[in-house]
């Protein structure tokens, strides 16, 4: 399967995301954004405030809506069963704060099941929610929106890359004809689209969506036994599926380059180089991690074998067995664009979904908002 490039909204707060619990709710509407994902089910609840947006309600639930997509091509009916319970959960905590303003949308995996239209229609019957599958590039668009906040001054030449269960996303920005202080607002107006840019604005270089992800690139080689066999022939693989975006074929710049990871993957990278036994995301979300730091976890991970990464209280018990497929995307990109450093995003398309829905109402602005120095 090759990587596919079709052809052809802004800051949310620094503050922590909630736990799944309850705020007691202020006046003001509320705004629903909800990502159903080929391994996780995942909702914000939040209200805007000022140029930024406050978190009320929060879910996340790991369906594994893709399990056994590779082989059969469909959903699984355990699959949807479990899908469909996370649903009626958030369709409970939509309800309970009467939330009217909503999009929920479903990426890879529902774009590549055959099923995937009856699937909606059950939802619809099971649940009322009104879930729609969006394609690659509004996905992408949708992740790096959300990241505009820590797009630094000093950065020319941007890649953000979103590192989901089904399908990777990575977009190749050119800010150079940009002013220093609009470098983050610049990004923020790519919610307009990656084409026809504004002049003066951020420039789309390339984007890609490769159809690997934590998941589906696990499930590739899930027949080798040898951990570490299998560790070289994933990252061996993604690598070859990046021979056609323009940039790989073209080198990295030498100044001005920032690499933005957005991911489970990433953010989980981040947590244990910091040691964190309880996942903290003020300490994770703006982290500079270099490339040594990186590669250090990720040989960490692999010293403890399945068994090892399975107890270890940095990884977790949902993530033990998707860890490794996602390390091997992140350490293919850091030695394929030899920067020496990641900027560690714990943000994605639900708060990019929240920005877009909110600037479009017209209660949240984006020019309150400046990159970092």
């Amino acid at each position: 399967m090759t990587p596919r490039r079709p052809a052809g909204a802004d800051a949310f707060p620094k503050l922590p995301v909630e736990p799944s619990v309850t705020r007691q709710a202020e006046e003001g509407a509320l705004y629903a954004a909800l990502d159903l994902g080929t391994n996780s089910c995942r909702m914000l609840i939040a209200r805007p405030r000022d140029s930024q947006f406050q978190v009320i309600d929060s879910f996340s639930k790991p369906v594994q809506l893709g399990q056994g997509l590779e082989a059969s091509g469909r959903l699984s009916r355990s699959s949807m069963a479990r899908t469909v319970h996370a649903l009626q959960v958030c369709r409970r905590k939509l309800e309970q704060h009467h939330v009217i303003n909503m999009r929920l949308v479903a990426t890879e995996a529902c774009r590549r099941a055959r099923n995937s239209r009856d699937f909606l229609r059950t939802i619809r019957r099971e649940t009322g929610l009104p879930v729609e599958i969006i394609n690659a590039e509004e996905e992408a668009r949708l992740a790096v929106i959300s990241c505009a906040p820590l797009v630094s001054r000093m950065t020319e030449t941007l890649m953000v890359v979103d590192i989901g269960g089904g399908s990777t996303e990575l977009v190749w920005i050119d800010l150079e004809d940009v002013e220093p202080k609009d470098r983050s607002r610049a990004i923020m107006r790519l919610s307009e689209g990656f084409s026809n840019p504004r002049p003066g604005g951020a420039r789309v270089v390339d984007w890609i969506s490769v159809p690997l992800g934590v998941a589906t690139l696990r499930d590739q080689f899930a027949d080798v036994e040898d951990d570490q066999g299998r560790f070289a022939l994933m990252s061996w693989y993604f690598e070859e599926m990046l021979a056609d975006f323009a940039p790989y074929a073209d080198g990295s710049p030498d100044e001005g380059f920032q690499i933005i990871g957005t991911s489970g993957t990433v953010t989980t990278v981040a947590a244990s180089h910091l040691g964190l036994r309880r996942y903290d995301r003020t300490k994770v979300d703006g982290l500079s991690m270099t490339s040594e730091q990186i590669d250090r976890v990720i040989h960490s991970y692999l010293a403890l074998g399945p068994e090892g990464r399975r107890a270890d209280p940095r990884i977790g018990r949902e993530r033990h067995a998707l860890i490794m497929s996602g390390a091997a995307i992140l350490q293919t990109l850091m030695r394929v664009w030899p920067t020496d450093r990641l900027s560690v995003a714990d943000r994605g398309l639900r708060e990019g979904l929240l920005y877009s829905q909110m600037v479009r109402d017209g209660v949240l602005t984006p020019d309150g908002m400046n990159g970092v120095a």
